[in-house]
């Protein structure tokens, strides 16, 4: 795949992640939110809890989900804490952190707390 399909590949399985979230009731907070650390694909409110949620698309969900390295896990980590430096509770805010995986036919599976530090 091609660099600028892989990223239009990329950017419409973050809507479709975006639309199941909101559409299960969520809020979103930012979308490809950016800080020193890095980006988080998508943030979400659920009630006082704080969803990073990090798209992985690749034609099968055990490729997608070989995508995500220790490496990435610890910039969402760093980048989380930056986003929830502005956050009224800072620190102490109740986060999860989800993996949203995108197979070659726009299937979702969303692996809830699948990052745990």
């Amino acid at each position: 795949m091609s660099g600028a399909l892989s990223y239009h590949s990329g950017l419409a399985a973050e809507a479709q992640v975006e639309g199941r979230y909101l559409a299960a009731g969520r809020t979103l907070a930012a979308r490809r939110w950016r800080g020193p650390s890095g980006e988080i694909d998508l943030i979400l409110r659920e009630g006082k809890t704080v969803v990073f949620v990090e798209v992985k698309r690749a034609e099968s969900f055990a490729r997608a989900a070989e995508r995500l390295t220790r490496r990435q896990m610890q910039r969402i980590w760093n980048a989380a804490s930056e986003f929830l430096a502005g956050e009224p509770a800072g620190q102490d805010t109740p986060v999860r952190f989800d993996v949203a995986l995108v197979d070659g036919r726009g299937r979702i599976d969303i692996v809830e707390n699948a990052l745990d530090f």
